[in-house]
């Protein structure tokens, strides 16, 4: 195991990862309703804003939640993808920083190198915003982390280089599970691609649509229930070194 590392799963695709002292956010959502959807967990305590650098990876509501931002201290520095700078104006943030793949940001002591991901990029529906959706590499000290956002796999994640803690998307929110998004198999392949210590699923079992729980009980099996110990069993099955761990949701893990 390696030392200096630790992450707190928040749900969906939100976490804070301490890399070498260094305290990560990504995508922080900290409500307990998003539009339709409800929060079937715990919201995230106080400590989840306790924080050195936020990095969103795109610009979908479940993913750069302004009234989640907005909770930050104004000093922090938070990556978004360039173009949606524009929707955090008015949040009273001094250090926005927008960003696109292929840049490398030196921030609160760690190495950003921002990768490509093949995601749905708008804002959505009554938005004219868009940017390009994103993936990030993190490294601090000799402590990195992998988190590819919404994305589909992608060959070209065998340039990633191996990393400690892979934070693996492999599920959804509703009842199917659209282009732009791995599903449990899909993200132990990406895995192997990239090469992890340890691999923990995020972005399932947390949020679902009010009513759809016992109206379509199938998907909400596949889709919200299971993908973290399918996830597992196919990492299983690839033969992969890497460690596979299922975290409960606030709990703090310390690698």
């Amino acid at each position: 195991m390696t030392a200096g590392l630790a992450f707190t799963w928040w749900g969906h695709a939100s976490a804070t990862v301490e890399l070498a002292g260094v305290r990560v956010a990504l995508d922080p959502l900290l409500s307990d309703r998003l539009f339709h959807l409800r929060r079937y967990a715990a919201p995230p305590d106080g400590t989840a804003t306790d924080v050195d650098v936020v990095l969103v990876s795109h610009l979908h509501h479940d993913h750069l939640h302004l009234r989640s931002l907005r909770r930050f201290a104004r000093e922090l520095p938070i990556v978004v993808p360039r173009g949606g700078e524009r929707l955090l104006r008015d949040l009273g943030l001094d250090r926005v920083v927008p960003a696109a793949p292929g840049e490398t940001l030196e921030l609160a002591g760690a190495r950003i190198t921002v990768l490509p991901a093949t995601h749905d990029g708008s804002r959505g529906p009554g938005s004219s915003a868009t940017g390009p959706a994103l993936g990030y590499r993190v490294d601090a000290a000799d402590r990195s982390l992998w988190f590819p956002g919404d994305t589909e796999v992608r060959e070209d994640m065998a340039d990633v280089g191996h990393v400690d803690l892979a934070l693996v998307p492999v599920g959804g929110w509703g009842p199917t599970l659209e282009d732009g998004h791995m599903s449990p198999v899909d993200g132990a392949r990406a895995v192997g691609l990239v090469g992890a210590t340890t691999a923990v699923p995020v972005h399932w079992g947390t949020f679902w649509p009010i009513g759809l729980r016992h109206a379509r009980r199938a998907n909400h099996h596949r889709l919200f229930t299971t993908p973290g110990e399918r996830f597992v069993a196919a990492l299983a099955d690839t033969g992969q070194a890497a460690v596979s761990l299922i975290a409960r949701q606030g709990e703090r893990v310390t690698l």
